[in-house]
């Protein structure tokens, strides 16, 4: 069994020389990403990226077919553009962050090729599965932020004025920067299962110490939920409901991989 990392004996220089080439490939899996998502202008903007804009896009459609109670529509979006380049640079802008999405398990597989070397046997095997969990969890935040807050929070923000007076717009940038918080945020967000998982294996965080703080937890969950989402309850719980599962998850997590004492002799 290796009791020493094996890249100890390699000098700084080595270090910066290997990372440089996982990033330069890094770099090449984003833009191959990129540029075939960019090839693709009219189903990435008009399908995809402009998707919760549309009032048949899929989750409108689905929560209206629940109930009345819970059907939720955006209005009349106007999206606008204030300089001659914008359209261009947004199709540029959505074509990078779509490519990363994309290339995030390549990504995190270079990234993990680089730090693989340099632990021991012990955490190497405590490490099993982690592209996989990783890229899932990513995944998985992008698709909630897509498919449930983007559309919810585009809804209350497009019915939302505060005068008759005023009419309501938005630039395509500004919509654009609105959609990746919602997505790329919420990806980031998920992960936190895993960050559990990592520190509790380190016992550096412990289910007692998540369990302490519960209920301070709820309490931001819930404010984030009401900020984001149209002020009914119903709305709130679809976005709270999901988080405070990945909490509790998170103190399961813990649970299971935080060292435990040894227990005392008789």
């Amino acid at each position: 069994m290796r009791t020493t990392p094996p890249d100890q004996e390699m000098s700084f220089l080595d270090h910066i020389d290997a990372l440089r080439g996982h990033l330069f490939r890094s770099a090449a899996y984003i833009c191959v990403a990129a540029v075939i998502v960019f090839t693709q202008k009219s189903f990435v903007i008009d399908t995809v990226v402009l998707g919760p804009v549309h009032e048949d896009f899929v989750t409108y459609r689905f929560f209206c077919n629940l109930s009345e109670f819970t059907c939720i529509s955006p209005k009349d979006i106007k999206l606008f553009t204030r300089e001659l380049s914008e359209q261009l640079i947004v199709h540029l802008k959505v074509s990078f962050f779509i490519g990363l999405i994309l290339a995030f398990p390549l990504v995190f597989w270079e990234f993990w090729r680089f730090v693989k070397p340099g632990l021991y046997d012990k955490e190497v095997k405590a490490t099993t599965g982690v592209i996989f969990w990783c890229t899932f969890l990513f995944l998985l935040g992008v698709l909630f932020g897509y498919f449930i807050l983007a559309p919810f929070s585009i809804a209350f923000l497009a019915s939302y004025n505060v005068s008759d007076l005023v009419e309501s717009s938005a630039s395509l940038s500004s919509y654009v920067d609105s959609m990746t918080m919602y997505t790329m945020a919420t990806g980031l967000v998920f992960e936190l299962p895993l960050v559990v998982y990592f520190l509790s294996k380190l016992g550096i965080m412990g289910p007692g110490f998540m369990r302490t703080y519960r209920r301070h937890a709820i309490v931001v969950i819930a404010i984030v939920a009401a900020i984001i989402t149209p002020p009914d309850v119903t709305s709130m719980l679809v976005v709270t409901f999901p988080l405070l599962i990945l909490y509790e998850l998170s103190i399961y997590v813990a649970a299971y991989n935080y060292p435990k004492e040894p227990k005392p002799l008789s």
